[in-house]
């Protein structure tokens, strides 16, 4: 039996008609899906006892469930979540109270297929994409976790996980949709960025489907001699590449653009580095954030010291870069940027 949830509004209007039901039930079982996030046909209880016996015969809901939760001395909160096949996604809160910010980090895919060379995750290789009623289940349920710990609903969303979300493009948009929906979770698509390694195509793509949500471009160097020793992607996707599927995007959207940088010492820290990156940023408005490195077991690299990355953000900053240092959160439990790999 397949999981409901995966099914479009127009298959299931027709499989309510060939069963003899009236079309407003569509509506009253999308809402208990959706806004109620229902995860059983017992819960619908202003449907007939007939009619939730009927769809449990032919259809099932296959929810996330939480495998494993770990705690961070900074309050960050990485789950593994286990999948219907028994496969594993990790999801990270990144609370910052103070500001009244609440972000998930959702992954697309157990694994990833990019083997970028300071990520722990491309070391998996992909194992499947996720249904988009998987990549959903993360956010409602990281969303109650955030409710409990915090007294608060999640502010913002990043699709910066496991995966590379535009390799699994339809169940991203997917998810997007039904989260953005009035109909659905109701959320900004203003609070949503996609992360992507820089897959040019599909950036144009995100453009020409009008797309309202932010886009970061894990960048993490600014030339393609560097770029290629680290991101073996931007072999068929180089920097003009990309700086020509941005400026598209930007013009096509008008939605906030980021590069996210991570400095690795002595390899991208230098100022030369930074000043060519400034370059990158006079295309479009740009905003940089230069990310400090989490050591992975087996990748020789190393985060840049605090003097260097000091002087790394002066030279943007001279460059008229807006530019912000973002100290990694949860690195102590495996959670932070590049770390993702179903650890034990």
């Amino acid at each position: 039996m397949s999981d409901i949830r995966l099914l479009s509004p127009q298959q299931l209007e027709e499989w309510l008609k060939a069963h003899g039901e009236p079309r407003f039930r569509l509506g009253q079982i999308n809402e208990w899906i959706w806004q109620k996030q229902a995860t059983s046909f017992d819960e619908m209880s202003n449907l007939s006892l007939s009619l939730r016996e009927k769809l449990g015969a032919e259809f099932v809901f296959r929810p996330l469930v939480t495998d494993a939760i770990q705690h961070s001395n900074d309050g960050t909160i990485k789950s593994r979540f286990r999948l219907h096949d028994g496969n594993l996604i990790e999801s990270v809160l990144i609370p910052v109270p103070e500001d009244r910010r609440f972000t998930v980090c959702v992954s697309t895919q157990v694994g990833c297929s990019l083997t970028c060379g300071f990520c722990a995750t491309g070391r998996m290789g992909r194992l499947r994409n996720l249904d988009f009623p998987e990549i959903y289940d993360q956010v409602v349920l990281v969303n109650r976790q955030c409710l409990e710990h915090f007294g608060h609903p999640l502010t913002n969303i990043v699709y910066m996980g496991m995966g590379e979300p535009l390799l699994n493009y339809s169940n991203t948009i997917r998810s997007i949709d039904v989260i953005t929906s009035p109909k659905g979770l109701g959320m900004s698509p203003s609070r949503i960025t996609v992360s992507t390694a820089g897959i040019a195509k599909m950036i144009r793509r995100l453009a020409d489907d009008g797309t309202r949500v932010n886009l970061a471009l894990s960048l993490h160097a600014a030339n393609d001699t560097k770029r290629n020793e680290i991101m073996p992607i931007n072999d068929q996707n180089g920097i003009d590449v990309l700086m020509d599927a941005l400026r598209y995007f930007y013009h096509k959207t008008r939605n906030r653009i980021t590069y996210e940088y991570l400095a690795l010492e002595g390899f991208n820290d230098g100022v030369e580095d930074a000043k060519q990156l400034a370059g990158l940023t006079r295309h479009f408005p740009v905003r940089v954030n230069v990310i400090e490195y989490n050591k992975v077991d087996g990748i020789d690299f190393h985060k840049t010291g605090e003097e260097q990355l000091d002087l790394f953000a002066r030279t943007l900053t001279r460059h008229e870069v807006n530019v912000t240092v973002r100290k990694s959160r949860g690195k102590d439990i495996d959670a932070a940027c590049g770390q993702l790999a179903n650890k034990n």
